[in-house]
């Protein structure tokens, strides 16, 4: 793995309006894409905060700023608050389907989530390719955890699976579900298969220091967070005062 790591190739990408922080511009390095990637090396990137949409994996490489910070939670030690309770009590009622390809049914969901939840964000909701090809990964071992009320398909959750642990790729859930809590839910339900397997983490992607849509994840303890040292427990380092540098405006 060494040596395919040190081979690895990287490309940037164009410059764009950051998701996180809209008035400032973002920019990402990619993996080669003829770089065969295998779900190994694919962990050992997330540990070098890389992330993947579609085949393509990357990690932020923007100017002056550093505010994407990868987080990750430690499974076996995470203690759940009285609000993940809650959580959990409110979706007890709900049957856990894992399946391995994406269906009509899933994006019928996708569609209508992003239209109520993400209007005019830059995906469109009719382009079932573009569906198929961000969410779905060739070289990866990804699944597709149906949440069911019943019947009723109420959320998705993408998970990879990889050596160290589960990453948590993205989820989308029925808009007229928003009191269930279905994405904190996703990642609790995520949290017990991996302690149930014995997994050391859950890879939470990117959490950035001011944005509200991210605050979600601090509620994950203990959350560890990339730094140039390696990992670090997120509490330890605020209360150092060194919180990711958000920098100046690339």
């Amino acid at each position: 793995m060494t040596m395919s790591m040190q081979s690895l190739r990287l490309l940037m990408g164009s410059a764009h309006t950051c998701g996180y922080l809209p008035e400032r511009h973002a920019r990402s390095a990619f993996v080669d894409p003829a770089f065969p990637l295998e779900p190994a090396l694919y962990g050992a990137l997330l540990d070098q905060g890389f992330r993947r949409s579609g085949d393509y994996a990357y990690r932020p490489m923007c100017q002056n700023c550093r505010a994407c910070q990868s987080v990750r939670i430690v499974a076996g030690k995470f203690v759940s608050s009285r609000a993940h309770r809650r959580c959990q009590k409110r979706n007890s009622d709900l049957e856990l389907r894992i399946q391995f390809h994406l269906t009509s049914e899933h994006y019928q969901l996708y569609r209508r989530y992003l239209s109520a939840r993400h209007p005019g964000g830059g995906m469109d909701p009719d382009d079932a390719d573009a569906f198929q090809e961000f969410l779905n990964c060739s070289w990866g071992k990804t699944e597709f955890w149906e949440f069911r009320a019943g019947q009723k398909l109420v959320a998705v959750a993408v998970v990879d699976r990889i050596v160290r642990g589960l990453s948590a790729v993205y989820t989308f859930y029925d808009p007229d579900e928003l009191d269930r809590g279905l994405g904190t839910f996703a990642i609790l339900t995520q949290l017990e298969v991996a302690v149930a397997e014995h997994l050391p983490y859950v890879y939470l992607g990117y959490w950035v220091s001011g944005s509200e849509k991210m605050d979600y994840k601090k509620t994950f303890k203990p959350l560890e967070i990339l730094q140039p040292g390696g990992w670090r427990p997120l509490d330890c380092i605020a209360a150092d005062g060194a919180l990711p540098d958000n920098a100046a405006p690339a």
